[in-house]
């Protein structure tokens, strides 16, 4: 008899940006325990795809349910094959501020560094 088991999912959060979640987190009212970041990926952007960070009360039915740097993050089925070794970052620049997304599973990337295709 086979034993199937998921695969293995892992997204690092920088330092700056789990302070940067957490710190947004903390400003939330009646968040409970449970609570934690959802990172999917959607269909959008002019390369395909998009990233969309959420905050979230609990994880839903075959979420992988993660932890990096602290920060619990909710990751469905779908999303989980585009964001294998993804990295986010929270970066400072005189155009602004915000997270970005270092995705070695990405083909290419547009312009505006928001969107991708793999």
């Amino acid at each position: 008899m086979s034993v199937t088991t998921a695969p293995t999912l892992t997204i690092n959060i920088t330092d700056k940006a789990a302070e940067e979640i957490k710190k947004f987190m903390a400003g939330e009212e009646d968040l409970p325990e449970t609570a934690g970041l959802r990172v999917r990926v959607v269909p959008g952007g002019c390369s395909g795809f998009q990233y969309s960070l959420n905050i979230e009360e609990d994880s839903r039915q075959g979420d992988y349910v993660l932890d990096s740097n602290g920060v619990r993050l909710f990751v469905d089925m779908f999303s989980a094959q585009y964001l294998n070794g993804v990295e986010i970052d929270y970066v400072s620049t005189v155009m602004g501020s915000g997270f970005t997304f270092r995705n070695p599973n990405a083909t290419g990337t547009c312009g505006c560094g928001s969107s991708f295709t793999v």
